[in-house]
């Protein structure tokens, strides 16, 4: 017989909750959920409250009045456009367009990006995603700015480049660990104030990555001449365009300058948009450019009236002017030692610039040993005492091996245009660079003067369009700003060949004599 047994009912006791005691808990909780609901989606507040109010207005007054304000708004932004169309752009379009592709091209697909992209964590049941902090449009780039979760570095964004570039639509995607934009010169009555404000605005947030998309190619058409400074920056000389389309600007005042890039990748682009914009320190001696052209003149000779010394064919007399050159930069050395540290250009004391557009040509292709060893002993004290005294070295090469330039190392500030190989890029730029977005070996031969520097302050390095100055600007140039003569002062030594043993079979010294003295009878 089988027992059954009964059925127990197991019921939760139910205690009455009090109203005011549900109101107490659930309106504070319900009020602070809304409020961090709007903090987090506070960007978009504007447009839930234009919608709103176009709701509003449509159900109250219909929607011939909304027309009439839509086209009445129309024409007083069209009237903006065309009379001012800087200040429109920079106030009115630009920043609609950086809402509306916040909103459509980004928040809208953010998570699905990021998730297939790789970059999102997961941590105690929980998603770690990427937050979307702002979005910034120009004329040609998105700059998206987003904060890491913990455990990221900028390291992995650099990598996923490729990958977040097409998920977005866009070909290119520049990764920057750093701020884009510097704080502004404060000045006046309440600068003290703005420089505090400013102090917090721009502090250094290492969970801040900024994502550049490239909506469009700038650099695809060629820069024009940039206008001659009348007084040069030496630490901001502009010589082309920025992928953003601002205005690169160099520093050159206590540095040397490498260019490397292969043939006709516009090398000589770099070179005259840096003597164009020194135009001025030129003519009035502030600035003596030297130039060495071991091409036999083929690229800097249609400028000679600009340069103070200049050699194209001679090869002991390039030596001689490197010589000359560390001759002027020993007697900076003792006439400035425990004044000061860095050289200030003057007309009776000025920056010296060496040229040289085929360095490879004077450090390892040149032929004679001992003319090359000399080249090599002076460039090597030239770039590493010279910068700090104003002598400084700006050379172009095609190849940047080692084995080729083994003085690579001593150029702190680089450029790379147009390279063949991958692995290049690395020598030029430094360690890691092709992987952080500098694509030199990838720039097709339709962009010459196209290529990536290091900025200031910035790992990541920046395209950059060179402007192209024509043969005819290049005499007009010159014809403008001639270089003054310069004093023949500074005494070197003199480079003589040292005399090669005679031709012939190798025979015994007192053998050759006496066959000399039987030729000399015979003669006789």
């Amino acid at each position: 017989m089988v027992m059954k047994t009964p059925l127990v009912n197991f019921r939760r006791m139910s205690v009455p909750t009090p109203w005011w005691v549900v109101l107490t808990l659930a309106v504070p909780l319900l009020l602070f959920r809304l409020c961090r609901l709007v903090v987090r989606n506070r960007r978009l507040l504007p447009e839930v409250a234009a919608v709103v109010v176009l709701v509003w207005a449509w159900a109250e007054y219909g929607w011939a009045p909304l027309l009439l304000g839509a086209s009445l708004a129309a024409g007083l932004v069209g009237l903006w456009l065309w009379r001012w169309p800087e200040s429109c752009r920079r106030w009115l379009v630009l920043p609609m367009l950086s809402r509306w592709r916040r909103l459509w091209a980004y928040w809208r697909q953010w998570d699905e990006a990021m998730t297939l992209c790789g970059l999102v964590k997961t941590y105690d049941g929980g998603r770690k995603v990427p937050t979307l902090l702002s979005v910034r449009c120009t004329y040609a780039t998105d700059e998206v700015r987003l904060r890491m979760p913990r455990g990221q570095n900028p390291e992995i964004y650099h990598k996923a480049g490729s990958n977040l570039a097409y998920s977005f639509g866009s070909r290119h995607c520049r990764v920057f660990s750093g701020r884009r934009t510097s704080p502004p010169i404060r000045d006046g009555r309440w600068a003290w104030l703005l420089r505090l404000v400013d102090r917090v605005r721009f502090r250094d947030r290492p969970r801040h990555v900024w994502l550049v998309f490239i909506r469009r190619d700038p650099l695809t058409q060629v820069v024009s001449p940039l206008p001659v400074q009348a007084r040069p920056d030496f630490t901001a000389l502009p010589l082309g365009l920025r992928e953003d389309l601002e205005v690169y600007t160099l520093r050159l005042l206590a540095t040397h300058l490498l260019i490397a890039g292969a043939t006709r990748m516009g090398k000589g682009s770099v070179i005259w948009s840096l003597v164009r914009s020194l135009a001025t320190a030129i003519t009035s001696g502030l600035v003596r450019v030297w130039a060495l052209d071991p091409k036999g003149g083929m690229e800097l000779s249609i400028g000679r009236p600009l340069f103070a010394r200049y050699c194209d064919d001679d090869w002991p007399a390039m030596a001689d002017l490197l010589d000359r050159a560390v001759a002027k930069m020993r007697e900076r050395q003792a006439r400035l030692r425990g004044k000061v540290r860095v050289h200030t250009p003057t007309v009776d004391d000025p920056l010296i610039v060496i040229v040289i557009d085929e360095i490879a040509a004077l450090v390892a292709y040149l032929p004679d040993s001992e003319l090359r060893g000399r080249i090599n002993a002076s460039l090597a004290l030239l770039l590493s005492q010279g910068a700090g005294l104003g002598v400084l070295v700006v050379a172009a090469v095609q190849d940047p091996r080692k084995e080729v330039l083994s003085l690579r190392d001593l150029f702190p500030t680089r450029i790379a245009l147009g390279l063949t190989d991958r692995a290049q890029v690395d020598l030029v730029l430094g360690d890691g660079a092709r992987d952080r977005g500098a694509l030199a070996d990838q720039i097709p031969l339709t962009s010459k003067g196209v290529g990536y520097v290091l900025l200031d302050g910035q790992p990541e390095p920046a395209r950059v369009r060179f402007s192209y100055i024509s043969d005819d600007l290049i005499r007009d140039m010159a014809a403008t700003f001639p270089a003054p003569a310069e004093p023949q002062s500074v005494t070197v030594h003199t480079y003589r060949p040292s005399p090669r043993p005679a031709s012939g079979p190798l025979l015994p010294s007192k053998l050759r004599a006496a066959l000399e003295s039987t030729q000399d009878g015979e003669a006789a």
